[in-house]
This record gives C-alpha cells, structure tokens and sequence, in this order.
C-alpha cells in the first residue's frame, strides 16, 4: 500500500508521535515489560499466539519498528526504561496482529488506498495527524502545516520514506479496528423489555431502617483458625486463588549511600565552585563547564517560576549576587548566580473561551456570537469562568479552564493581543473580541511584567565516590561468596548484622523488588537460573548491591496456603464472625434489640430514598447482597435475614416502596443501555479474542 508517490514523502515533522498513539489505540490499557535485549534459553521462541510460535527474530524487528517511531517522535534514543515500555508495545502489536487479522478477513474488511488518501490529506484527516498539527495560538487544526509538509515529502530521505510507509500500515490497521469496533457497537440492542427494567430499577424507591453489625465487634483472638480450614476454603473457591508462575525470595541489601567523607568532599567542591562563580565574568562559560544539573544558564521571561531553591532562600535576589550552596531534595548540592536582571519583552498571562467560526458563512458566524454573547452574560451573572471554558470552549485550552498562561503581544493574533493589553486591571473584559478564529471571552489574569533574569547555577549530585563503592561491593561479595545455602544465607546475615528482606509471590515480568528499582537481571535469574535453595551472585541495582536467596517457586495454577495466607484467613475468620453474630442475633425480634446485643459498635440507621439499582447502602458500603434482600421483601414491617457483606453482618427492615408509573417510551433508557453495552463491548471483545489466542509468553526469558 505505497502512497508515497500519491502523497509525497516527509521531511522534519515530527510524526512519530503517531505511531506510538496508535499502536495504543490498537492495543489499549497499560503497557509493562522487561528492559533487556539479551538473547537466553534454549529456545528461539518469545512466546505462541493463537497456536502460532514467535520467534524471537520476529519480537526484535517489530521492536525496532517501534523503536524507530519513537526516535522520530523525540530526536533522541530511547533509555532502557522508554525501551520497557516500547517493547511491550511491539508485543502487545503481535498480539493484536494475530488475533484481529483472521477477524478481518472474516468480515472482509478492507482499507483502499483512496480511503487512506483521505485520512491523510482529503476531507476526513485522521484524529492523529489533526492533533499533531496544530496552530499554537488557537489551539486548532492547522491545514497549512500538513500542506507544507506534505509538498516536502518528495525530496525526503530513504530511512524517512521507510517510516512512512510503516505509518501508513499503522493508519490502515488503525481504521480497520476502528471498522471492527463499529461494527461491534452498531449491533448492540436494547429490547423495550430491558428498557422498562431498567426504568425500574432507577425509579422504585425504598424506606428502609437498615442495622450493621461489623465483624471487628469480635475480637480475631476469640476465632480459631486452622490450616485444614484455609485449605479447604481455597479449594473450594479455587478460581478466586488462581496465579502465574512466581517465585518467594529473601534478599540483603547492600545500599550504596555517600559516606559522611563523600559529603564532604562535594560540599568542598561546591563550595569552592561558588567562589570560582562568584569571580567570575563568563558565567554562562563557567556553569556549563562545571555544573551537573540541566539548564545549568536559563533565561527567566516574566510569569516563569524562578528556581525553588532560590526564592526558598533568598528574600531579596539581587543582581550580581552568588547564592549558595544549598542542600536539594534531589541529593544534589546547588548554587545560583544572579548574573543579570532587565525588561524584557512585556508579557501577560490571561484565559479565554473560544466559539470557533471556521468555515461558518454570515448566518453561521451571527449564531455563534449571539451564543457567545449569551455565555458573556452569564459569566457577568456570576458564572465561573473555567467552568465555562471547559463547558464551552472549542480549542485546547477548554480542559484547562481556558488558561493560556503567559504570552507575548506579538505571540497572538492582533485583535486579541491588543484587547488583552488593553486591560487596566486583571479580570474579565466586557465585550467579545472578534478574530479569524472566531469569538474570544478574554479574562486576564496577570497584567503584563516585563522583569527578566539571567540566572547562572552550579549543581553537584551528592553520590557515593568510586571508593565507597568498591568498599559496598566488597562486603556484599564477600557475603556472597562464603554464603552457598539457606542455612548459611540466614547465619551470615546475622552474624554480620544484615537484615533479611522478604519478597513473595514475584512473578516473572516483575521489574522490582519490593522498592528495589530496576531488578529485571535478579528477576531473569531465579526464573532462568535459580533452583530452591540457591543463592545469587552480586547485582547491581540502582542505588545498591544485592544477594538473593530462592527460597519457593510455584508454577501457574491455584495459589499455596502460604501465598495467600493473610487473605484466605481473613475470609474464613469473616465467616466464623457471620456465624457468631447470627448465633447472638436468635430470637431478637426488632433492630433495636439485635442493636442492643453489640452496644455502640453496631449502628442503626434509616435511608428513605434507596433505589433498587444502587449497590451502596448508606452507613455500610457496597452491600449488593442486602439491597437484593431488601427489594425482595413485601409487607411494611417485614425484616430480612441477617446478611454477611464482606465487611459485616447487615439485617434491613422494610417500610415502603414508592413504585414508578407505567410511561409511554422507553427508548430513552434502551439508548442508555446500548451505550454501555458499545463502551464495554470492544474491550470485552478484545479480551475474549485474546483468550481464545491462548497467548503464552515467554519474553522473561529473553529480557
């Protein structure tokens, strides 16, 4: 499907971002995955879907396709935590690919090239490149900016060509989804009979004197609980206790921390970095030379936050003076030098709501100010300006509050430049102002400031020196190397005084240990390597060295009693409590006597308007099983049984319940029921695809 010599090929924009939005879009959710490249196991398989193996050749080039749409996107290569993230999207792509292809041919989907002419440069532009070209003033569309970038495309180089063809692959996958999520969404059907049910459940109402007893009336230590009794309760809710594959460990850390001699030595440097600073007659030269920190010389333009730990500081900043050093809440030392101070160019910060006029003839254009006009009014009334921007406004600034925060005069269309400047004092200016965009309510916010610094800074990071270092390694591989088994990992930890940390129930794709940052080569180990019992070599991590003993794998199925032991005995404990305080409640014949029994740890409450599709009972919670009980009474005075809610024991006496009257449609709540159903249909559908696949992933072997 090669459009580039329909479409022409690209030059500098920055399309990228494209690909990455839509491989989202196709895949949806969350995205995780390992962080390593390196190639392990005996086999060359990554993972099977729908019966169909994946080579690991296969996984590779597709993550440098992806790989390759975010270099374009940012100019840069992507760190090894972007490349978690992007090779979990090229994974969950393959997923994609395999589960929806054989949909599509099904249906006999299909995008023709004119379709895809459209998407890119006829009257229906696709979402994704209307959001990426965009005209910085109004927020909106900009057509000029594809024109110019599609008349580059001719001239653009061979790696550039590539990724345009990769894009248009990604447009068209993208519209057949979006064909097979309509036709998801277009079959879905409410009957009149749901329709009324619903209108039922949303309008009969119930007067209900409702008592909650909560288990903590009984004290855990007055409940027994046995192992037998935990192991029959998962096996008889096996399917609440199902796990992959994981692993428990026990490690010691070894923190890499500075030495009270490491300070010292920075808070040396810095300091005599301040005085160097302090002479010096290049400062922009000098901090960018000897500073650690980003944007070590910034141009401060008025309405732009000066540095926190300067005005956290310094009371009066003045020019020419060096401030410093001072300790940040990054662990880095930081001095600053005011090296300049002057007016620059005057800038304002105000709000606006746009009513766009685009396209609109004389007749279009007279609606719209008559509706503009209207909200003006409103807002003069006392409306909320941000609350009618994000109601109102049809640019990007309506989501937040219409705020276009600070700008330059020559930085706006002049009409609306000038009025802004206009102002004499903050707030909301009394007329609409009219421009090629449209109609503009303005407020402004901040009168205009022309205050300008020039600010040199000196930033050091406070980290361990290569002799600290060494000396932490040297203990943890000392550690290690006279530490083989279980029993010696548990004597040599005590015996040096080192604390023995658990970590249960890791799964193989965990990145971390517990807040151990960045642990993906410990993980590969124990599920590559590791057999019970064994311990680790060193590893570094981010900010220590750790040794890790093995002390349980499982693989995937139903959980073991020590897995979910907390869980499982809080559930069996709940019942013994249901029990007891059904015991207690026997012959009790109102609220107030049951309520009597337990004294103020019980509490009984009324709730007059409760609906019978509400799953909440006010004073208790989420009590769907009450409110089921509830509505299934008959008689005024009638009570229900005592119920177990996860949290408690709840007994409801009914009072009334007002009925709703028959109505003559009901299409207003099918309509309500289609929509939920489409909202949830593609995603379930999805997940369904993907199970029927029988996805198996074996990328943690790999990475």
């Amino acid at each position: 499907m090669a459009l580039i010599k329909k479409i022409r090929q690209r030059t500098g924009l920055a399309i990228g971002v494209i690909a990455v939005g839509l491989i989202f879009f196709l895949i949806g959710g969350d995205i995780l995955s390992p962080n390593s490249t390196l190639l392990g196991g005996g086999s060359n398989d990554v993972g099977e879907i729908a019966g169909e193996s994946i080579s690991y050749e296969e996984y590779i080039q597709k993550i440098e396709e992806t790989k390759f749409a975010f270099q374009q996107n940012t100019g840069r290569t992507p760190s090894e935590n972007e490349m978690y993230s992007l090779r979990e999207q090229a994974w969950q792509a393959l997923i994609v690919d395999r589960v929806f292809k054989t949909q599509y041919e099904a249906l006999g989907l299909t995008v023709t090239d004119a379709e895809l002419v459209d998407m890119v440069q006829g009257k229906n532009i696709i979402a994704e490149l209307r959001q990426q070209l965009v005209n910085p003033e109004t927020g909106e569309f900009d057509r000029m900016q594809l024109v110019t970038f599609l008349q580059s495309l001719e001239n653009a180089p061979p790696e550039q060509k590539a990724f345009w063809a990769q894009q248009e692959r990604l447009f068209a996958d993208s519209r057949l989804r979006i064909k097979y999520d309509n036709i998801l969404t277009t079959a879905e059907y409410a009957t009149t009979a749901e329709g009324k049910l619903e209108y039922r459940m949303a309008s009969t109402v119930a007067d209900v004197d409702h008592l909650f007893i909560p288990f903590y009336v009984i004290s855990d230590s007055a409940v027994a609980v046995t192992d037998n009794e935990l192991k029959s309760y998962i096996k008889k809710h096996e399917a609440k206790f199902k796990v992959s594959d994981n692993a428990d460990l026990q490690y010691v850390s070894f923190d890499l921390n500075p030495s009270g001699e490491d300070s010292t030595l920075v808070l040396s440097e810095i300091r005599r970095l301040t005085d160097e600073l302090r002479a010096s007659d290049s400062d922009s030269t000098f901090v960018l030379r000897n500073s650690e920190g980003q944007n070590p010389f910034m141009v401060y333009r008025p309405g732009d936050a000066l540095p926190q730990t300067l005005v956290n500081n310094v009371e009066n900043i003045a020019v020419g003076e060096t401030y410093g050093p001072f300790l940040t809440n990054r662990s880095t030392y930081i001095t600053h030098k005011v090296t300049e101070k002057f007016d620059g160019t005057p800038r304002i910060r105000a709000s606006h709501i746009l009513f766009g006029t685009n396209g609109l003839d004389e007749a279009g254009k007279v609606a719209v100010r008559f509706t503009a006009q209207n909200v003006l009014t409103e807002i003069q009334n006392g409306l909320d300006f941000a609350s009618a921007a994000a109601q109102y406004g049809q640019d990007g600034t309506a989501q937040r509050g219409g705020d276009l925060g600070w700008f330059a005069k020559e930085d706006f269309v002049t009409e609306f430049a000038e009025a802004a400047y206009a102002a004499k004092s903050t707030g909301l200016i009394n007329n609409l102002v009219e421009t090629e965009y449209g109609f503009h309510i303005i407020s402004v916010t901040e009168l205009p400031k022309s205050e300008t610094y020039k600010i040199a800074t000196v930033e050091l990071e406070l980290a361990p020196t290569d002799a600290t270092r060494n000396d932490v390694f040297r203990r943890a591989d000392s550690f290690a190397a006279n530490t083989s088994n279980a029993k010696e990992f548990e004597a040599n930890a005590k015996a040096e005084g080192y604390r023995i940390i658990q970590a249960n129930g890791v799964e193989p794709f965990s990145r971390n240990l517990n807040n151990l940052q960045n642990a993906r080569e410990v993980i590969r180990w124990v599920f590559n390597d590791a057999s019970v019992g064994k311990v680790s070599p060193v590893y570094e991590l981010d900010n220590s060295y750790v040794v890790v003993l093995l002390t349980n794998k499982s693989e995937e199925g139903t959980a073991s009693l020590e897995q979910v032991r907390q869980e499982v005995t809080a559930q069996v404990r709940n019942e013994k409590k249901a029990a007891m305080i059904v015991e207690k409640l026997k012959g009790k014949t109102t609220l107030e006597e049951m309520k009597a029994v337990f004294s103020t740890d019980a509490s009984l409450d009324n709730t007059s308007d409760l609906r019978l599709n509400a799953s909440v009972l006010p004073g208790v919670g989420f009590a769907p099983r009450a409110i089921g009980a509830i509505f299934g009474l008959k008689n005024s005075g009638e009570m229900t049984k005592p119920i177990h809610e996860d949290i408690g024991i709840v007994v409801a006496k009914f009072n009334n319940m007002v009925s709703p009257p028959e109505i003559a449609d009901y299409t207003g709540y099918q309509r309500q029921l289609v929509m939920n159903s489409s909202q949830r249909a593609s995603y379930m559908v999805m997940m369904a695809l993907q199970d029927l696949a029988e996805v198996k992933d074996y990328r943690y072997k790999f990475f």
